[in-house]
């Protein structure tokens, strides 16, 4: 088994050594592996300290001419890549030890089913977990976990892995077959977006994508210059391509809301009818979404591109 770590850089070279000396200092004994970065056009002295690295033989370098963005700059790592499995890692990474054991492990459990795993992550300035997965919020937009499941807090031994519609493609492992299948990252995305269309697309063709709950990094959340300012465009770019799944996948969270609003009188609920599906599907006692949820949702998707076609 051999991995390959795909580091796509733009500036920020502190970062950068930084995140070489943690990987190496955290990778497994014996593993047989290839650091693979990929500069996308850094002006700070990157690319005078990657030629200083020429004479490692674990190290393999990529220059693009010009900066086409994290999709484009993780695909030429990938088209150079040998590995079975493609670890891709942002440069603002801080790994701690046995960080990437977890991540192999889930992909062992599920073999060829195992879609993209993720870990959990920490905000390297504050601690706080910033990710734990991805799920869709009530607007229909994808948003971070900040929270462990309940499960994983009171028997973190009995549950390694959890499923999520998405993870983040900060810190990620799949198998290079389903990322040549599937097609790498969708280039119209520019920074921002691609992993959580990777994620459906794994999906979609059958496979599961999951949070390894034992492996635990630290990141320097977006700390690559313009990392944010698309950040509008290429999440209308992804709820136009997605809409359906969307509403499916936050059906459960509007049926919460639903119970939620109306919870301190049930006299009050507009349609017992409605209540009752909700209460079922929240509990998961029932396996489709109401239809009054996945028009709800559809409605707050709704409200949601009428705002994108006004500041796009």
């Amino acid at each position: 088994m051999t991995v390959s770590f795909l580091i796509p850089l733009y500036n920020c070279l502190a970062f950068t050594q930084a995140m070489l000396a943690s990987l190496r200092a955290t990778l497994p004994a014996g593993l047989a592996h290839e650091i693979i970065f990929i500069d996308d056009g850094s002006t700070d002295g990157t690319r005078p300290w990657l030629a200083s690295l020429a004479t490692d033989p674990a190290i393999r370098v990529v220059l693009q001419r010009e900066n086409l963005g994290y999709a484009a700059a993780n695909n030429a790592g990938a088209a150079v890549a040998r590995g079975e499995f493609l670890a891709l890692l942002n440069n603002d990474l801080v790994l701690t030890p046995r960080w990437l054991e977890p991540m192999l492990a889930a992909h062992r459990a599920y073999g060829d089913r195992a879609g993209l795993v993720g870990n959990l992550q920490l905000d390297a300035a504050t601690g706080a977990l910033d990710h734990a997965g991805i799920a869709i919020n009530l607007q229909g937009k994808p948003e971070h976990l900040r929270r462990l499941p309940l499960a994983s807090r009171l028997a973190p031994c009995a549950f390694p892995y959890r499923r999520s519609v998405a993870v983040t493609g900060a810190c990620v492992l799949v198998r290079r077959a389903l990322w040549e299948k599937l097609g790498g990252f969708d280039e119209k995305f520019i920074n921002g977006c691609e992993d959580v269309d990777l994620c459906f697309r794994a999906a979609a063709a059958g496979h599961v994508n999951l949070v390894a709950l034992r492996s635990v990094v630290s990141h320097h959340i977006s700390s690559s210059p313009g990392r944010k300012l698309r950040d509008e465009a290429n999440t209308r770019h992804l709820v136009l391509r997605w809409h359906d799944t969307f509403c499916q996948r936050g059906a459960r969270l509007w049926c919460r809301d639903h119970l939620a609003t109306y919870l301190r009188d049930p006299r009050d609920f507009p349609d017992p009818a409605v209540a009752r599906q909700a209460f079922f599907y929240a509990l998961h006692f029932r396996r489709t979404p109401p239809p009054r949820a996945l028009t709800g949702m559809a409605r707050n998707l709704s409200r949601e591109l009428s705002r994108w076609q006004k500041i796009l």
